[in-house]
């Protein structure tokens, strides 16, 4: 049976905090990512080629190799953006199932990407949504380049399901995709049983998520042609400081 490709519903810039503040969640078009970031789309999409040069996930534990990443972190307020020295990402087990628990130091993301006018306008764009919910402050920000591909047949962007990252809240930005189908967003009330559906198919289509308040997860991939891939950013903002151990937590250091 094939599934229907259902789109999101876009929002104006100007109303993603409150639709985030009323459901949970908000999308907003290409076009008013660009509004949103006050830069042309194709600014953004010089940031692309990078990647192309992602290296293998070395801590994929279902057995899978078709994820290739980086990772960078950052504190972020509405006005600046700074790189923090490279750390390992964590989650404990209680928010990932299948990688939590563990200490991975991913490769970083190059200095040309994070260097780019456009970064620190799309993160500061985002911390300034996130302090109209939650407060001005500065949010500490992990960021991570996902390619996922089907050279072995089926990808997957969420192999923990759905899911919760232990943060405040979560932008997903669709960079690209092709001869790929699947890969459908779906988000649920983490306290309740309603939920939505709708695949991301628009390089520059950016998901903003309340991770207190929503679970979510990114259906598999499956080629529709030799070489299909679905390229995302990842962006979680935390209040207080980056996720790490507890002093209590039983880390996974290899």
């Amino acid at each position: 049976m094939t599934i229907a490709l259902l789109p999101p519903t876009y929002l104006d810039p100007a109303y993603l905090a409150e639709a985030v503040q009323q459901q949970g969640y908000g999308v907003l078009s290409p076009n008013g990512f660009s509004t949103f970031i006050a830069h042309p789309l194709s600014d953004w999409m010089r940031l692309k080629p990078s990647w192309d040069h992602l290296p293998p996930d070395q801590f994929l534990k279902d057995g899978g190799s078709y994820r290739q990443r980086r990772h960078a972190s950052f504190q972020v307020t509405a006005d600046a953006a700074t790189v923090v020295p490279h750390r390992a990402h964590y989650q404990p087990l209680s928010y990932n199932a299948l990688h939590g628990g563990m200490l991975r130091l991913f490769d970083p993301m190059l200095p040309d990407t994070i260097a780019h006018p456009v970064w620190s306008a799309l993160l500061c764009s985002l911390a300034q949504v996130c302090s109209t919910l939650k407060g001005e402050q500065t949010w500490f920000v992990e960021a991570h380049q996902f390619r996922i591909d089907t050279l072995h047949g089926i990808g997957r962007p969420t192999p923990e399901g759905a899911h919760r990252d232990g943060v405040d809240f979560v932008a997903i930005l669709l960079v690209g995709r092709e001869q790929v189908s699947g890969g459908e967003s779906r988000i649920f009330e983490a306290q309740g049983r309603h939920g939505e559906r709708f695949t991301l198919m628009e390089a520059g289509t950016l998901l903003l998520l309340d991770d207190h308040r929503v679970i979510h997860e990114s259906t598999p991939i499956q080629p529709t042609a030799a070489g299909g891939y679905r390229d995302t950013l990842v962006l979680t903002f935390r209040s207080g400081g980056f996720l790490d151990p507890a002093k209590d937590d039983n880390v996974d250091r290899t």
